[in-house]
Order: C-alpha cells, then structure tokens, then sequence
C-alpha cells in the first residue's frame, strides 16, 4: 500500500511484510487504527495514553502518506478510524459538571467496535488482493538491464488505419546482461519508461476487462529487477536472442519476470508492443495508441479476425529479427553491436502472441526455436512447423475451448522437429504471464502455484528447452521438462 519517494528502492520497501506488501508506516497506520477501536475497551488508567498515542501516530503516517502517495488500499483503514475516534477521545474529555464523561454501555459499544475493526481489516485485505507486484531475484549470473526502441518498417503499412502513408511500427523492450550494479541503482519502472507511462498502460489494461483504473493502481507504480541502459555485460561473448508477443490485448512488459530470468542466464529478450492490438502503446512522440481488436461474440468471425492479427503479429516478429540483426552489425552504433547472436534465435508469446510465434516460425527460418505458452494456434496450419517447439499449456478442462487441445495436437504431431507439450498442474492462463504477481490469488484467475513459484516453474522450464535447442547443452531434455509437469513428446514421423 505504498509509493516510495523518487529514489527508493520499492521492492524492499514494500517486501517489509511479506505476502502483503506494505511499507513500515502503512503497518504503523494500520496498528494506530486497530489502537484506536481498542481503547475503548482498556482499563481507564491506560485509556489516555493508549489513544493520544495511537492518534498521533495515525496522523504522522497519514500526513507522510499523503505527500509521497496514498494508496486507495488505506482509505478503508482511515474511514474506520475516523468512526472510532470520536468514541475513543469523548470518555476522555472532562463534562461541564466537572466529571468524566461516561462511556456507552458495552452492548452498545460493541456492534460499532467490530464494524470499525472490520473496515480496518479490510485494508490489509485489499493490500493482499491487489498487491503492488513484487519481482522474484534473477536466477542467473548476470544483472539485467533492459530499455526500448522504436522501429518503423517502411515496406508495411498500417492496416489498423486508413492513410495510405502510415507505416507499421513497433515498440520494443530489450532485456540483456548487464555489468553488476552499485547497491541502491534505481531499478526499472515496470510498465513503461515513466510513472505516466506506466499508468497509462495500467488503466488501459483495467479497462481492458472491465475494471476500475484505481485497481491496479499498485502495478503502475512497481518497479523490476533490471536497470534501465545497464551497461552491457563485458565478458559474456555473445548472447542468443529470443523474441516475445503478448496476449491479446497485451503489452510488451507482461513477461517482465520471465524476461529478466532469461536475461540473467544470457540470453536477449526482444517484446513487442503490437500498435493497435496492445491494451495501450505510448510512442516516442508521446501519442498513445489504444488497442483496437475485440471479440465480436460470433466465433467464425472472431476466428477469421485472429487469425488476421496473428499474421500481422508474425510480421512484426519478423521485422524485429531483422532489426536485430543490423542492431548487431553495428547499425545505429548501439551497446548491444556484436553482442547478439541472431543465428541462435528462438520466438515465443502468450495465448495470442503463441499463436503469432508459431506462425512466425513456419514463414521464417531465422527462429530455431518455439515457445508457445497457452497459446491456440490461429491461422494457417502449413507449413509444417520444422523447428523444435514447446507448448506450455494449463490443465485441459470441460471448460476449456475443446477446439484448443485438437489444434495444438494437430499442430505438434505434424511438426519435422521433435516438439513438446507441458501441462503444468495448478496452472490457469494467466499464470505464464505476470498476473500471479498482482492479481487476486484466486486459482481460476491465475492458477495455484502462488505468487513466488508461478514465474520460476514458467522460467525454468522455458530455460531447460532454450539451453537445448539454442545453446546445445547435453541432457535429457524430455526428463528436465517431466520436472514441471505432464509431458507428451511429439517426435516427427
């Protein structure tokens, strides 16, 4: 329930109580309000001192939390206390008589005291629901920086507009390893490249399903574990590449935790915002760009549209591999100039961006590898897909789309390279994404594992199939897959 003044480290602000997430004078606000209902119920000679106490330190932590930013997860706290005040301080004020005032009968006290402690309660609650995200260590050697270019391909045109001049172009977060940083570097914000960007981007995602903007107000205000423009790291040699498509509606930053994991290992991670597709896209001129696709209720017509922007999707991919590999020949004088091994270059997404990065890899042979996470694979069934792939998948239920399993299957069993489906036990959509770190933990939303081990099972199982297929690493595959879930291999004929 806290917004850390520029400078703070927020994840260890916010880590003070783990599970819910709050600051030290969120937990100190929260205690004076609890202080306050009680003292009613002290004996006399503590009563005073009990809620003078409790009162003052109320009103320092508000005060301090109004200037740095009060998060809406307080105001059931302070609306509890507010109705508790005036029957924690009446006893203590002398009547005109000169006598102390009485207190209400217990009877009577008692309803209100419970309603108070509950709306008090109900804070923590809220914290604990809607948490703001805390991002779990890289597993790896390396620190993680990341930043965001821009790239217009000027051989496409917009299709999501009508001027014939209007070109595609993308957005596009890299994470990469980077050189150690000093203790206290002011790490990434997590939704953008500033607090309004990244709040931006969260209200356009609440409004995407439906909720109030103030929701998510925690998430625009997380910050990761990468740096933004790190250095690159120095010893390294060169790193293989993996490009990434969120989900429908997505944005580029959905993966972070998974990214930064991938980055910490060595590899480079390029995500896409897909203009137009994407909930909300903030270009470098400042224009933002709000999604414009949707379902339309009539399941053959939103077949024919998905499968229209999984094409444009798989371009965009395309594009981005292409740009990457001028990146690294020195295009433009970046950091990343001959750090990148685009000759090793896997392409994955989520649901929708799953579907683009099959596609991807059926019309480009530049992606040796496939990662398909809860994805249904929209558009084109052939070429046969002929490179190594992995399907992360979430249980199979009555319901699930009954289409999903069948398609996939098909898609799988026709591939020319041996390919695999995980099912991961405990795991729903949203799980192979960040929404475990700040979504209610309600397993229909976003599976069973918990905040802490949904990202790690997605990323470790992600790096046992990238360190096979792109780096050649010895091993059983098969066997180091079994470890996360149910396995089928699909070995081509």
């Amino acid at each position: 329930m806290c917004r850390c003044p520029p400078g703070a480290d927020h994840g260890r602000v916010t880590e003070i109580i783990t599970g819910l997430h709050v600051s030290l004078l969120e937990v100190l606000a929260l205690l004076g309000a609890f202080a306050l209902v009680a003292a009613r119920w002290l004996p006399p000679v503590a009563r005073p001192r009990v809620t003078i106490a409790a009162g003052a330190v109320l009103v320092l932590c508000v005060i301090v939390l109004a200037v740095v930013g009060l998060r809406w997860q307080l105001l059931p706290v302070l609306a509890g206390a507010a109705f508790a005040l005036p029957f924690a301080v009446a006893p203590l004020l002398p009547r005109r008589t000169g006598r102390p005032a009485r207190r209400a009968r217990w009877w009577l006290a008692l309803p209100g005291s419970l309603a108070c402690a509950g709306l008090i309660a109900s804070g923590p609650v809220a914290a604990w629901a809607f948490p703001v995200p805390v991002f779990p260590e890289p597993s790896g050697e390396f620190a993680v920086g990341t930043r965001v270019v821009q790239w217009t391909d000027p051989h496409r045109p917009e299709t999501f507009t009508t001027d014939p001049d209007d070109r595609r172009t993308v957005v596009v977060q890299l994470w990469y390893p980077a050189r150690k940083q000093p203790d206290g570097a002011r790490r990434a914000q997590y939704l953008g490249r500033t607090e309004h960007e990244a709040r931006t981007v969260s209200e356009a995602l609440a409004g995407q399903v439906g909720l109030p903007g103030f929701l998510l107000d925690g998430v625009a205000r997380a910050r990761s574990r990468s740096v933004f423009d790190a250095a690159v790291e120095g010893t390294g040699g060169r790193f293989p590449v993996v490009l990434f498509s969120p989900g429908s509606g997505g944005v580029r930053t959905q993966n972070t935790a998974w990214a930064e994991d991938l980055a910490s290992h060595g590899y480079v991670v390029a995500a896409l915002d897909h203009p137009y597709d994407s909930a909300a896209v903030v270009l470098a001129d400042g224009r933002t760009v709000t999604g414009e696709t949707g379902s339309t209720g009539d399941r053959d017509e939103d077949d024919r549209l998905a499968a229209g922007w999984t094409a444009v999707r798989a371009a965009d991919l395309g594009f981005v591999l292409g740009r990457l590999e001028g990146l690294d020949r020195g295009e433009g004088a970046d950091p990343l100039a001959g750090r990148l091994d685009t000759g090793r270059a896997a392409v994955a997404g989520h649901s929708m961006g799953g579907a683009a990065a099959l596609q991807a890899a059926r019309q480009d042979r530049r992606f040796d590898a496939v990662i398909d996470l809860d994805g249904y694979p929209h558009g084109p069934a052939s070429p046969a897909l002929g490179r190594p792939t992995l399907a992360l998948t979430q249980a199979i239920t009555p319901a699930t789309d009954p289409r999903y399993l069948p398609r996939l299957t098909e898609a799988l069993d026709a591939a020319t390279a041996a390919s695999y489906r995980l099912t991961v036990p405990g795991a729903a959509h949203l799980t192979f994404m960040d929404g475990p770190l700040y979504l209610p933990p309600v397993p229909s939303i976003v599976g069973s594992l918990g905040r802490a081990r949904s990202p790690r099972v997605v990323a470790s199982a992600t790096l046992a199939f990238l360190d096979a297929t792109l780096r050649g690493r010895p091993g059983d595959l098969a066997g180091d897959l079994r470890a996360y879930g149910e396995l089928t291999v699909h070995r081509p004929a």
